[in-house]
């Protein structure tokens, strides 16, 4: 089976390609600028018609939260406009598509952790411009299957794990916000479950259902994550510092985030037999990796 995957230095493009070799029978293709670029869709057909995947995989996204802010247009282009094109191209040459979307889609309110059958509200550009993906991926291809993540982070790019490791080099104490929940999710796990969906539906012919939940198991803070990537990398030699929880009002951002966007990844499990890793155990692995890497 032949995956062509959008981007190629985005976390989860980086982690497909690393952990497709685990996969028997997977041939993994990544494409990103200018070759494939989510901004010029007349780049997308010529780019399909070459590689001719089986399936194609959108990783690729607008994710500055913030900054899309202030560039909507740019955000609804990159997230919501080229999707539609995939989907509608992929439709046109019997190709499925999985796209690839988070847990900003929600408002953050809700005092249990999201299903899919959960109403979405996004309240930032960021989450209503990945929400109109969704649904124009739906509605452009059936052969389609939706994955929500969240708090992606992992050897590659830019993450928050990385972020705490680099500011406790240079500082004793660190102040983060102890007041938004999530569930931290490393890349290679997202990765993982991503091409067991492809297997399936490689065997079966379909994807069992159309929208799911991936996440890492296990509630965090933002706090509670940064004290834990300290508190694995103290004995190891790595940097140290001392984190102090504050509120989310202490830490104003363009973008509102969710208070709560843990997701319930219970029906990926149940329809494709994979679920990602406890948080506490893959964080301490990465912070390992990271260490080992420098």
């Amino acid at each position: 089976m032949k995956i062509l995957v959008t981007g190629t230095e985005g976390q989860l493009a980086r982690a497909l390609a690393a952990r497709a070799q685990f996969h028997r029978g997977i041939e993994l293709v990544c494409i990103g600028r200018p070759n494939l670029d989510l901004e010029a869709p007349a780049t997308f057909a010529p780019v399909l018609k070459l590689i001719a995947p089986d399936l194609v995989v959108n990783a690729a996204a607008h994710t500055g939260v913030d900054q899309q802010e202030d560039e909507a247009e740019r955000a609804f282009t990159m997230n919501a406009e080229a999707p539609s094109a995939l989907a509608r191209l992929t439709r046109l040459s019997g190709i499925p598509i999985i796209q690839v979307s988070t847990d900003y889609v929600f408002d953050g309110r809700s005092a249990r952790p999201y299903v899919e059958a959960d109403l979405p509200n996004p309240q930032t550009v960021y989450g209503r411009s990945k929400l109109a993906g969704e649904d124009a991926v739906r509605d452009g291809n059936p052969d389609h299957l939706i994955v929500r993540t969240a708090w992606v982070v992992s050897r590659y790019g830019r993450n928050f794990v990385k972020t705490m490791l680099t500011a406790a080099q240079s500082r004793d104490r660190l102040t983060v916000v102890a007041d938004q929940f999530g569930n931290p999710t490393e890349a290679d796990d997202l990765a993982d479950g991503i091409l067991a969906a492809a297997n399936t539906r490689r065997s079966t012919g379909s994807f069992p259902g159309r929208l799911y939940h991936l996440a890492g198991q296990g509630r965090a803070s933002w706090y509670e994550l940064a004290r834990h990537v300290l508190e694995v990398s103290a004995p190891l030699g790595g940097p140290s510092a001392v984190v102090e929880p504050i509120s989310s009002s202490m830490w104003p951002a363009k973008a509102a985030r969710p208070a709560n966007s843990e997701l319930n990844s219970d029906a990926f499990q149940r329809d494709f037999g994979y679920r990602a890793g406890d948080w506490r155990a893959r964080t301490a692995t990465l912070v390992e990796t990271l260490l080992q890497d420098r």
